[in-house]
């Protein structure tokens, strides 16, 4: 149906955060599906409970997953999130004005991220835009997990959409690094596959890249220790990365 809007979320164990993700899609959702990988705490009891349909799926790669999750959906239009984001009021007001009439294939929006609860404008972490409400007839998952991308058939409409996806994804410094951890061995196993001659160079000199253009030319340094400390911790992943694929390739 036209003018419906299926809202489309990713959770694993994520009890603190579904409940907000799902309020703030109230009143644009004509149906809000969770798409849970078998968490072990809450997180289907809370969907459930606040208006929300839940179905399990394992969970097999951040590309897998949401591709599985847009056939899930009843409507061809579909906003996708995961648990730990939200919508900006003013976000929200913009898709309902779309609801009258879906105009492109797809739409971009800006994501806000948080770090300790601190909105970061800097670092290279905004505008960070999103292409993440689109008929799901027009496209699919796409990109190197763990960092999916979703991609519109050749010749797709697209539009840039007014507010932010509130991201909540670092709540402590002990997550942010976690999540660097996690994410450089996820990477790691893809990049194996290139030869050593192409990691090492990538290895040596992408990292302190990523330093200087996220902290100096992306005013890191204007948010003072906090603005160091994710900078430092950036370019550190990207060295991670190349570094574990090269051991995993001289094994």
């Amino acid at each position: 149906m036209k003018n419906k809007l299926s809202v489309v979320i990713i959770a694993g164990n994520e009890e603190t955060q579904i409940e907000r993700c799902i309020a703030s899609v109230k009143g644009i959702a004509d149906e809000i599906v969770v798409v849970d990988s078998f968490s072990t705490d809450c997180t289907k009891q809370i969907a459930e409970e606040n208006g929300a349909k839940v179905v399990q799926h394992i969970f097999e790669g951040h590309i897998q997953q949401k591709n599985w999750a847009k056939e899930q959906a009843m409507f061809d239009y579909v906003l996708s999130l995961d648990a730990d984001e939200a919508l900006s009021e003013t976000l929200k007001q913009a898709i309902a004005a779309l609801k009258k009439d879906f105009d492109a294939d797809g739409y971009t929006m800006n994501r806000l991220n948080f770090y300790c609860e601190r909105a970061i404008k800097t670092c290279g972490w905004y505008p960070d835009t999103k292409l993440r409400l689109w008929n799901r007839n027009k496209g699919e998952w796409a990109g190197i997990n763990p960092h999916d991308k979703f991609e519109l058939k050749a010749g797709g409409s697209l539009r840039h959409l007014a507010g932010d996806i509130l991201h909540y994804t670092y709540p402590t410094r002990e997550s942010f690094l976690e999540q660097r951890e996690k994410f450089a061995a996820i990477s790691a196993q893809h990049l194996k596959q290139r030869s050593v001659l192409w990691l090492l160079p990538k290895m040596l000199f992408s990292a302190p890249f990523k330093f200087m253009r996220n902290y100096f030319f992306k005013l890191g340094f204007t948010d003072g220790a906090v603005g160091f400390t994710i900078c430092y911790h950036q370019s550190r992943e990207v060295f991670q990365k190349y570094f574990r694929a090269i051991k995993l390739k001289l094994r």
